[in-house]
């Protein structure tokens, strides 16, 4: 079974992760993990931490000579801002450990209900691990279940929507287009080809910084090349429209997720939701539309599977909300912590790395094996089997 583990505080040492069950021989690249890192630090709209971190990857163990060795893999990444939280975040009591401590909890945040369930005074002890810093740690994880996938033609893509009330209108991504599409997602401030919107998102941005406020939104993800056949509608735990859609509200901020057009299917009648099965003898199995999102009955049906993910407005405000203080149980304004005005475009990619971890796992348990020559073997007969007795031509 595939599975990652985080640890680490947003002005801590490092963020450190473990990742268990990549099989052994998978190439990896050290600076496509960089790559998608220095992804995640850009978009309009962050803040100024991004300014000083620079964040690279260290490879602590389970790659030797660029592969994988089939050993848990585990890896770090420097805080560079810890030089200057070093006395506030020392492991040891002293005299700094009281400093910037935070007793106003913001309305949104772990603070309040984090401090209720551990018992912290100082809710700092919350903050610091409930910070999107850790996401770092998830997009590292996640590009190497991308390079996974890579291996066997799955490809993997984000785009923002909206931010704010500002929809834009969505590329739609195939396998001719990807790299081109990819390529103008990654040169746009907000990660989306509409100009128009992207424009007046910018704009919104920048409203919302005058006026101390903070923008959500919603992105989309995507893989193309999926086989169908991962996941199960034999257990709840094991169907992948669960397994995604988890992964994707793991992520801080997102409150609501659907597959596919989800929410647009649902006020429409059946005949106008499910997507209709075609046949020709040289094309195969085909369909003319996807708005189940690529997965059927908790399993994937080899179309691209594609989510929207939707992202609450950033709890830190500059022209902070109501609450209270606890060491004296008064009303107050809420605490201020340095942070971004919106950050939809670099949770689209955090979100691109859940659903790289959310496939792979479902890929290997599926096609699973020691080493990747053994796995390619199994998805190769497998293949093999859909082509001669389902006239499955896509893959």
């Amino acid at each position: 079974m595939l599975k990652y583990y985080t640890a680490g505080e947003s002005h801590g040492r490092a963020l450190v992760t473990i990742i268990e069950g990549i099989p052994a021989g998978l190439p990896i690249s050290i600076e496509e993990v960089n790559r998608q890192l220095k992804r995640r630090q850009g978009g309009y709209g962050r803040g100024g931490r991004m300014k000083i971190e620079q964040d690279q990857l260290e490879i602590l163990a389970g790659v030797r000579a660029g592969r994988t060795t089939g050993s848990p893999i585990a890896f770090a990444i420097a805080n560079r801002d810890w030089e200057n939280w070093q006395q506030v975040m020392a492991i040891e009591l002293g005299p700094a450990s009281t400093e910037r401590a935070v007793t106003r909890p913001r309305p949104g945040h772990a603070d309040l209900p984090g401090a209720m369930k551990y018992h912290h005074a100082d809710m700092r002890n919350i903050l610091e691990r409930a910070s999107a810093r850790e996401t770092a740690s998830r997009v590292a994880a996640g590009s190497f279940c991308n390079q996974l996938l890579e291996q066997f033609a799955i490809h993997l893509y984000s785009q923002v929507i909206a931010i704010g009330g500002i929809q834009g209108q969505p590329a739609e991504i195939n396998a001719d287009n990807h790299r081109e599409i990819m390529d103008r997602l990654e040169a746009s401030a907000v990660r989306t080809v509409d100009g128009d919107s992207e424009a007046r998102m910018v704009a919104a941005i920048d409203q919302a910084r005058q006026e101390g406020e903070s923008l959500g939104g919603c992105f989309e993800v995507g893989a193309l090349g999926v086989p169908p056949g991962l996941g199960t509608f034999a257990t709840a735990e094991g169907r992948l429209d669960a397994r995604l859609g988890g992964l994707l509200l793991s992520i801080p901020a997102i409150k609501a997720v659907e597959i596919g057009e989800g929410i647009n299917n649902s006020r429409a009648p059946g005949s106008k939701v499910h997507d209709e099965i075609h046949y020709r003898k040289r094309q195969g199995i085909y369909r003319l539309t996807n708005l189940a999102g690529g997965i059927e009955g908790g399993m994937s049906n080899g179309e691209t599977i594609w989510a929207r993910a939707y992202m609450k407005p950033i709890p830190t405000l500059y022209k902070p909300l109501v609450s209270v203080d606890t060491r004296r149980w008064e009303e107050e304004k809420a605490d201020i912590e340095r942070s971004d005005i919106c950050a939809v475009p670099a949770a689209s990619v955090v979100g691109e790395a859940m659903l790289a971890y959310g496939l792979a796992a479902a890929f290997l348990d599926k096609f699973g094996g020691d080493f990747i020559e053994q796995i390619r073997d199994n998805y190769d007969r497998y293949r093999d089997y859909l082509r001669k007795e389902w006239k499955w031509r896509k893959i």
